[in-house]
């Protein structure tokens, strides 16, 4: 073969190998949509839109991720079912919304006096670490976390349990029960409606983690707050299995690289902008915070203390091990709320 041949030959090889490369890496771009239901300003939505920043920086741009916060595109009570189907590749969605649907998760919404979002996220994160649960079986677990502890935020001073004899409160999920063996009056309604109703004197405020009074304002409707460390909400964003089972490698590999870290992120976030809007709420509106007295406190923890015993025979008639998961739960918080240098402090 001539040389100015062999060359030429060569030329194209080198050619057809660049373009070849040029388009496998166009053909990789990959686009995810991301749904979720509250508002945009809430911490759910602030976690989905730092993942999409880390999990874009971690592939070099090679993913995309669209978000579609507020309900846009999936609400609260179709998110799973709309992962799952493919109208949405991710979904963010609370677990307490579907009772009975996610057994060995719906433990970490049980009233164990969490006292952060992000132990009471670490404690789930290895929960689901540790069991694999059936429930997630059909789609793909991308990273899981709480809320911070639910506290009362109410119209009127709730200094003492006897201040919440027949008071109506807005809840939702696991606070209907907690109302009622507190000795309130739980009432369902949308959290959209609440303000209203407040104004109105139907409730006189309601259970929620307090970062709600910056986010969505209720520092201006419930003017008090009464600490008493009530059960967190737990979530889970998930992917749909069939989108998850075609990306790349390297991409499956940097979304899994992301999951604790994010858990243990959005607690910490959640809880520092707990503080913000705490600081917030007294600025603004003169916001005053109670804390139950400590023979109150023991007295919250052994009436709800039947809950998780309901919880134990439940799932244990279901065949999941209820009694093994309080334990785990039990031990993991003790991990997590360990003093820094003491056994079981996590590194």
């Amino acid at each position: 073969m001539k040389p100015t041949k062999m060359f030429r030959q060569v030329g194209l090889l080198l050619a057809a190998a660049i373009f070849s490369s040029a388009t496998g890496a166009a053909a990789a771009t990959v686009t995810l949509t991301y749904a979720n239901f509250p508002p945009a300003a809430t911490f759910p939505c602030v976690q989905m839109e730092r993942w999409a920043k880390e999990v874009e920086k971690k592939t070099a741009g090679q993913v995309k991720v669209r978000t579609f916060p507020g309900g846009t595109l999936l609400n609260a009570k179709n998110m799973l079912e709309g992962v799952t189907s493919g109208v949405a590749d991710i979904g963010n969605f609370a677990m307490s919304y579907q009772p009975g649907r996610f057994p060995v998760s719906e433990a970490i919404d049980l009233p164990y006096g969490f006292t952060s979002a992000k132990t009471a996220s670490l404690v789930l994160y290895d929960l689901i670490d540790k069991y694999k649960p059936k429930e997630f079986e059909k789609v793909k677990i991308i990273t899981v976390f709480t809320c911070p502890p639910t506290n009362f935020m109410t119209s009127k001073p709730v200094r003492t349990l006897a201040d919440l004899k027949g008071m109506e409160l807005r809840v939702a999920g696991t606070g209907t029960e907690i109302a009622k063996r507190l000795g309130a009056v739980p009432i369902a309604m949308p959290q959209s409606e609440t303000p209203e109703a407040i104004q109105k004197g139907i409730v006189k405020g309601m259970v929620s983690s307090l970062e709600i009074l910056l986010d969505l304002k209720f520092a201006s409707y419930t003017p008090y707050a009464t600490i008493a460390n009530l059960p967190v909400v737990s979530f889970a964003v998930v992917m749909n299995k069939g989108k998850w089972d075609a990306l790349p490698a390297n991409v499956k590999q940097a979304i899994d690289s992301l999951s604790r870290e994010q858990a243990a992120w959005t607690g910490s976030y959640a809880d520092t902008h707990v503080q913000e809007a705490l600081a917030a709420a007294k600025k603004n509106y003169n916001h005053q915070v109670f804390t139950l007295p400590p023979a109150d406190q023991k007295k919250v923890a052994q009436l709800l203390q039947p809950m998780v015993d309901d919880y134990v025979r439940k799932v244990s008639a279901q065949g999941v091990n209820g009694k093994q998961i309080v334990a785990d739960v039990l031990a993991l918080k003790k991990k997590y709320e360990a003093p820094a240098g003491k056994p079981g402090k996590k590194k």
